[in-house]
């Protein structure tokens, strides 16, 4: 029945990459199209002077995800790509020196939770036994079934049942009920990061995110992240895809309610019976469909998540007090995350996270050398209110003196090579939101924490993936989303 199914695939990012897997692993004849040199979207690499910089995502969750990709058409991803467990999983630095790891070892976990008082590890347990009932509720229905909209979830789960996603909470109240150290609940508010949103405007479901963490573990790709783009491509193209690269396309054209092929800067036209598009959700109306006013209105809710000021570094010195993953603690939380989400400001204070990939894989940078990536997170782009080119310097300066003043001593001396991306290099390289690295902010308020359906609105065959769709940012969720959007093909194909 697909064997004569066209699907274009536009943008190969993990979600396109996916998409077209799992969509040729069922018989479609799939066009995946990449504007970029290549594929993997925010999964990128970028070598210099000596120097192998993962740009993207630095960290690999949920690996099952992944490997359902493989399995599914008989194949084991272990073949392809290699991934290995990080121990700790991260580390957490506070003004006052005060660290504190997480651990998937429960006695190392223990002994590192003491620090911050007796009762500490307990409340963590009681927090943990919490966070497992919302993660697996979370797993039995929106991501198996790929739950779209609040009334799809309130259909599943019923009335009565969906109270069990702590639904009058925001996640830092959800963390509040059990947990009483404040440095622990800033460790564990911050687990929003995976999602680039704020954990007071966060829904408490969102305290899932330690569950899926603690459970399934926290992985590196050896050899580096960008591995895990360069496998799924490798499948992809065994499956039979046609990949295009430096393949731009400039139009989705449609015909009474239908897609009927895409249009490419070059002029050419691909036909199509299905178009999925790995180009956020509101870029892709704008920019793809042309979509009116009243069309887009209806996607306000759906506002980008935060940006980032991403510095990647090469230093001529090893800081041993790092772990791979660490996080740097603003002494004000609350001014933080107001600063990035209410007033689009950068925050005089930010919370800073730093990856140190050679911590694991020293074969990233030169003898005694290592990397040091840091991403404070800032506000997407606000066209009414633009920060300038010196604003975001001044974001690098403020945090390369808080690292330094935290115990990375002389860290600017240090540095031999640098990569420095603003919003605006993040939007202009991906098409994202307004600069947006997460896809779409989870806010109570605005949107329940949904994301934007996968299916189009406007266009019948028509279907997004990618982190702005449901199930939502970050590379196991991306992934999931293709595997979804070829169970709703399926699904539609039928009727």
């Amino acid at each position: 029945m697909n064997k004569n199914k066209n699907v274009v695939v536009i943008g190969a990012g993990l979600g396109g990459l996916s998409a077209a897997i799992s969509l040729a692993s069922e018989g479609f004849n799939v066009e995946l199209l990449e504007k970029n040199d290549k594929v993997g979207g925010k999964l990128n690499i970028m070598t210099k002077d000596g120097f192998t910089f993962d740009l993207g995502p630095s960290i690999l969750t949920m690996p099952h995800i992944f490997e359902a990709l493989f399995s599914r058409v008989g194949k084991n991803m272990a073949d392809y790509v290699g991934i290995e467990k990080v121990e700790p999983h991260w580390r957490n630095f506070f003004e006052d020196g005060t660290t504190i790891d997480l651990c998937e070892d429960a006695d190392n976990q223990r002994r590192e939770l003491d620090k911050l008082g007796p009762d500490t590890y307990a409340e963590f347990e009681r927090f943990m036994a919490y966070s497992r009932k919302l993660g697996s509720e979370t797993e039995a229905g929106y991501f198996a079934k790929g739950l779209d909209t609040f009334w799809e979830l309130l259909k599943f789960y019923g009335p009565i049942r969906s109270l069990n996603f702590d639904v009058f909470r925001n996640m830092d109240q959800g963390v509040r009920r059990f947990i009483s150290n404040p440095k622990l609940v800033d460790i564990l508010n911050y687990f929003i990061k995976y999602v680039g949103s704020s954990p007071y405007d966060a829904p408490a479901l969102m305290n899932l995110m330690p569950y899926i963490q603690y459970e399934y573990g926290l992985w590196y790709v050896k050899g580096g992240m960008y591995g895990m783009a360069q496998a799924m491509e490798k499948l992809a193209l065994e499956l039979g895809v046609n990949i295009r690269l430096n393949t731009e396309v400039t139009e989705i054209q449609t015909q009474d309610n239908r897609a009927t092929g895409v249009l490419l800067q070059n002029g050419e036209r691909l036909a199509a019976d299905i178009v999925v598009s790995n180009m956020e959700v509101i870029p892709a109306m704008q920019k793809l469909l042309s979509s009116p006013a009243g069309e887009l209105k209806k996607m306000q809710r759906f506002e980008p998540s935060c940006s980032g000021l991403v510095l990647h570094l090469g230093v001529d010195t090893i800081y041993p007090q790092l772990a791979h993953h660490n996080f740097f603690y603003s002494d004000h939380p609350r001014e933080h995350f107001d600063a990035v989400f209410k007033s689009h400001r950068l925050s005089d204070d930010p919370t800073i996270y730093l990856v140190a990939p050679c911590k694991t894989d020293p074969s990233q940078a030169p003898a005694g050398c290592e990397i040091i990536k840091i991403l404070p997170h800032i506000p997407h782009i606000d066209p009414e209110k633009p920060l300038t080119a010196d604003d975001y310097w001044a974001l690098r300066e403020r945090v390369l003196a808080k690292l330094e003043r935290m115990g990375l001593t002389d860290l600017r001396k240090h540095i031999v090579t640098e990569e420095y991306w603003t919003p605006l290099d993040i939007q202009a390289k991906y098409y994202s939101n307004l600069g947006s690295i997460y896809g779409v902010v989870a806010d109570r308020w605005q949107n329940l924490g949904f994301k934007a359906p996968q299916r189009s609105s406007e266009f019948r065959n028509v279907y997004f993936v990618g982190g702005s769709v449901n199930p939502g940012g970050g590379m196991p969720m991306v992934t999931l989303s293709g595997q979804l959007v070829r169970d709703k093909i399926l699904t539609d194909l039928k009727h």
